[in-house]
């Protein structure tokens, strides 16, 4: 009963907010205005209010541009718990193009899309991205390529990395307000669902939270209204300066590694420090 109202009341406010902010980003796309930036994270701050979810944020994305996070991926809900934590658009899928709603939210919010298992379209894809790193845009790139049960990070995908060093090289033989990136910062950022109703989620619970390819969008998403109160863990870690010259396999396997460990310190931190 409580969580058949919880989910209607929840569904009211998505309502209203795509009926007010939703036409206004629309505008701000058309026009150019710089609000387009700034808008989606004062949106997705609401839906994760609306959804229940309650984001704790440990350091912080840093200032420098261009910029490429790189993030683990456990649920469509990443998109709505990064946005809350600054002005960022997003590398994805091709087929979060065509989700219900979300789907919207992500063109509106100015994502690339890329069809990952396409190698002959990678350089091409790469471009569009170095394109935003290089005007500023802080793009977050989901490297596992798919998401995981949120107990793990898998191993990230290389491909995609060389987009950073591509930003240079794309600005160094040109001129004007694309011109003169000589370098590209890399941050790892790590999300981790920590808790349900306040109380340690553990490995066995975290598929609450978790959406791993093979499940349905709207039965999960009823899940997470149902329950509503997920505790949610971002990290951003130590970044990285790369060059055109940057080795991608090795800027992949650094940044592995150091989400892995922010990962585990939520994960750990948290069940432990309550039993």
């Amino acid at each position: 009963m409580i969580g058949g109202l919880r989910t209607a009341l929840a569904l009211i406010g998505f309502a209203v907010l795509a009926l007010v902010l939703v036409p206004l980003q629309y505008l701000f796309l058309k026009t150019g205005s710089t609000l387009q930036n700034r808008l989606p994270r004062l949106f997705h701050s609401i839906l994760a209010r609306l959804l229940g979810f309650r984001v704790h944020i440990h350091g912080e994305m840093v200032k420098d541009r261009p910029l490429m996070l790189v993030s683990n991926h456990v649920s469509w809900s990443d998109i709505t718990v990064l946005s809350t934590a600054g002005d960022v658009s997003f590398i994805a899928k091709t087929e979060v193009r065509d989700w219900p709603f979300f789907g919207s939210l992500a063109v509106l919010q100015r994502s690339v899309f890329v069809e990952r298992e396409r190698r002959g379209k990678t350089a091409e894809q790469a471009s569009e991205i170095a394109k935003r790193l290089a005007v500023g845009d802080a793009m977050v790139l989901f490297a596992e390529g798919t998401t995981s049960d949120g107990n793990r990070v898998l191993p990230f995908k290389t491909s995609l990395f060389g987009a950073a060093s591509a930003a240079i090289r794309e600005t160094g033989s040109k001129s004007g307000p694309e011109s003169g990136v000589e370098t590209v910062t890399v941050q790892p950022v790590a999300i981790a669902y920590t808790r349900l109703h306040g109380m340690p989620m553990g490995r066995y619970l975290r598929p609450v939270a978790s959406w791993p390819g093979d499940v349905e969008l709207l039965p999960h998403l009823k899940i997470i209204l149902r329950e509503g109160a997920l505790d949610v863990d971002i990290r951003f870690g130590e970044p990285v300066t790369i060059t055109a010259d940057t080795d991608r396999k090795t800027l992949a396997r650094t940044m592995e590694n150091r989400v892995r460990a922010m990962l585990q310190t939520s994960l750990i931190g948290r069940e432990m420090g309550s039993e």
